[in-house]
């Protein structure tokens, strides 16, 4: 029994997470789908990403958590850290637009070097 946490922001990150976990839960696997809203996601954004989830997902269980949002200078990753903690997640799962081969070279983008670099558990990066 594992439990994910997926850090989204589009239905495209949403679309590839889906994607990528499908073919690697079972029935008693549970995945949590977190979006931090702010100056880059909006409500309706989020509420989209989640519908995306709700009908790509229908094996394990789903969760879809209403958007967090942040308290005072924390960032988008230490909110993930924050909700994986609550939610008892196993491993983290976010997307990098570092998939596009003209950008290929580049570093992840600060949310992914700040989990890497912060959390103890195994982080997931998947292309959008």
């Amino acid at each position: 029994m594992t439990t994910v946490l997926v850090g989204t922001d589009s239905v495209h990150t949403t679309a590839a997470a889906c994607d990528y976990l499908a073919p690697h839960l079972g029935e008693a696997d549970t995945v949590v789908f977190c979006t931090v809203t702010g100056e880059d996601v909006s409500e309706r954004d989020a509420g989209d990403a989640g519908n995306v989830a709700r009908t790509r997902l229908v094996e394990p269980t789903v969760e879809i958590r209403d958007p967090e949002g942040r308290s005072g200078d924390e960032t988008v990753a230490g909110v993930l850290r924050r909700v994986a903690e609550e939610s008892g997640a196993d491993e983290l799962l976010v997307g990098s637009t570092r998939g596009d081969p003209a950008t290929a070279g580049d570093a992840p983008g600060s949310t992914v070097r700040e989990l890497l670099a912060e959390t103890t558990l195994p982080v997931v990066v998947v292309n959008v």
